[in-house]
């Protein structure tokens, strides 16, 4: 199964840029040589081992790290200039570990997502609760309003924080590693669900399978630099795998739908 792709019908999508971007963890420049534009629309992973970086690319695409070298466009506007109230109305950001209150509700923590738009000192109008409602069903937790966030488990906290970002209704999503602490089923609808919104998401992905099978084109950071923006099936071809993360890896058809998919073993096991 193949995603969707960009098209001009993603009328709340927005175009994201990096150009000759640098990114840094404190001191260290950890990801350097980063140009790429996503296409409103598109869903793109992020992908490479553990250190390569992810994480602070996505944060510094978030505006929350200022970059060493270049610069990030939302939209053709630079995400490192405007004020973070405007910035919050251009990307959401939902991060890998993130702990929120736990004496919160989670239809208190979904709304946060609407804050952006509200006036200085304003409460949330009527369209507050609808967009609540919304955004909590799209990620299948319907009728969690009243519940006490310290209740739910790691992977409806996950979906609650994609739901807040949801409610933030902005342009560009970034994910970082969203299917972590979700089950399998939760897993699939999510990245089911990110390729129907009419949204630009990037997101970082560990399970390589899963970055074959839900994006439009994959990013790898490899010991320094990102690779070319290119579809699967080039960026995830069997010598990049090899090289980056030490794997075979060899496409297969499914015997139902013909579709290829990425089979990837450690480089000791025989084919």
């Amino acid at each position: 199964m193949r995603p969707r792709r960009a098209g001009p019908h993603h009328r709340g999508a927005g175009e994201l840029r990096a150009a000759g971007l640098a990114c840094a963890a404190g001191r260290r420049t950890v990801v350097a040589q980063v140009d790429f534009t996503v296409s409103p629309g598109e869903t793109v992973g992020v992908v490479g081992p553990n250190g390569a970086g992810k994480t602070t690319l996505l944060r510094t695409l978030a505006g929350l790290i200022a970059p060493v070298e270049g610069g990030v466009e939302v939209d053709g506007r630079p995400v490192h200039q405007v004020s973070a109230r405007e910035r919050a109305r251009l990307v959401g950001l939902v991060g890998q570990d993130e702990v929120p209150p736990t004496d919160l509700l989670v239809g208190e923590l979904v709304a946060l997502g609407r804050t952006p738009y509200l006036p200085p000192w304003g409460a949330g109008g009527p369209g507050e609760r609808a967009a609540v409602e919304q955004a909590l069903g799209q990620v299948d937790l319907a009728g969690f309003e009243g519940r006490a966030v310290g209740r739910l488990s790691g992977g409806e906290r996950q979906r609650v924080l994609l739901a807040r970002a949801l409610a933030q209704d902005t342009p560009v999503l970034l994910l970082d590693e969203p299917t972590n602490h979700l089950d399998v089923t939760h897993q699939l609808e999510l990245l089911a669900l990110n390729r129907e919104l009419e949204r630009t998401v990037v997101m970082s992905l560990h399970d390589l399978t899963l970055a074959d099978r839900f994006c439009d084109r994959v990013l790898v950071l490899d010991e320094g630099r990102a690779r070319p923006l290119e579809p699967p099936g080039t960026a995830l071809r069997p010598e990049v795998l090899d090289e980056v993360f030490g794997v075979r890896a060899r496409r297969i058809p499914d015997p139902d739908t013909g579709d290829s998919h990425l089979l990837i073993t450690a480089r000791t096991a025989q084919s």
